[in-house]
């Protein structure tokens, strides 16, 4: 965790060691297979792709999800209380104070993306800016510059590489020609089956892992938040606020949007209760009982 008063999880950490471990056992496992039954001069170029595309995963996470979401970076004379904001959270959590960005949308929402602390930049939307109020908006951003202290977003965007490297292969191999088109294995089946095969197992492995991670750490980051503001009725409003608009929001700017919403404060969909294996989010009940454990927690006398 990085250096800061944020409180710290060791569950997450567990999880998130434990997540990259098994991710990066199965893309270096992924490799080795496609190495082994493809032809010969294809190795290099698989090594390098792959390392390749980890490399830019981690050294242009930040740029790559603000031009996803149109974002642009604010200096303090364009969003003087903003900035002021994330100023006095940043001191009071002692962690230095990463860039700061407004997307132009109505979606309300925020997130934060970057390679390490000193790397980082906190996005809000404007449609967020327009519906919470002051104390809202700090329990939001609370959240979020707790996901650059836990080094959570880094572990996300980084453990992603492999199921991006697997969706990739997936798309190739229903071709078949770029494989080798009629060639077969010693068992008779087609190579760009076996490549198929292999790498459709890949991607569900590592999107159930990204997704269980994706859920604790978005507890995490509410209880962290919380407790640096000791106001978590706030996150609690703004919680409910962002669930309820979403679902004003056009179907196509949902659509538009839930590429990122593993990074959303509140996942870009409609309805306030997500119960599947494959949401990004933990439910809306579940985050607000925590926050309401938390407010008595905080209640009581010492």
């Amino acid at each position: 965790m990085a250096r800061s008063r944020f409180v710290g999880d060791k569950g997450l950490t567990a999880r998130m060691t434990l997540v990259m471990f098994l991710l990066g056992g199965l893309f270096v496992g992924l490799i080795a297979i496609l190495i082994a039954i493809l032809p010969p001069t294809w190795a290099p170029f698989i090594g390098v792709i792959g390392l390749g595309l980890v490399w830019f995963q981690w050294y242009q996470s930040d740029t790559v999800a603000m031009k996803a979401m149109g974002a642009r970076e604010v200096s303090r004379e364009q969003a003087p209380e903003l900035h002021d904001m994330i100023e006095r959270l940043c001191a009071l959590a002692d962690m230095p104070k990463p860039r700061v960005g407004i997307a132009d949308t109505d979606l309300p929402n925020a997130f934060a993306t970057g390679r390490s602390p000193n790397r980082s930049v906190v996005v809000v939307t404007t449609g967020i800016l327009r519906r919470l109020d002051a104390e809202e908006l700090e329990g939001v951003l609370a959240h979020e510059l707790s996901h650059v202290a836990h080094r959570d977003v880094l572990v996300m965007t980084v453990a992603s590489s492999a199921g991006i490297i697997a969706a990739m292969l997936s798309r190739g191999a229903q071709w078949g020609a770029i494989f080798g088109g009629g060639r077969r294995e010693s068992n008779g089946a087609p190579t760009w089956v076996v490549v198929l095969v292999i790498s459709l197992v890949t991607y569900v492995v590592s999107f159930l892992l990204l997704k269980l991670l994706s859920r604790y750490r978005e507890l995490s980051a509410d209880r962290a938040g919380a407790y640096l503001t000791m106001k978590p009725h706030a996150l609690a409003s703004a919680l409910q606020k962002i669930t309820g608009e979403m679902n004003q929001i056009p179907d196509r700017d949902l659509r538009a949007s839930q590429a990122m919403n593993a990074f959303f404060i509140a996942p870009a969909v409609r309805g306030v209760s997500l119960r599947t294996l494959t949401s990004t989010h933990p439910t809306l009940e579940q985050r607000l009982e925590q926050l309401a454990r938390i407010q008595a927690e905080l209640g009581r006398p010492t």
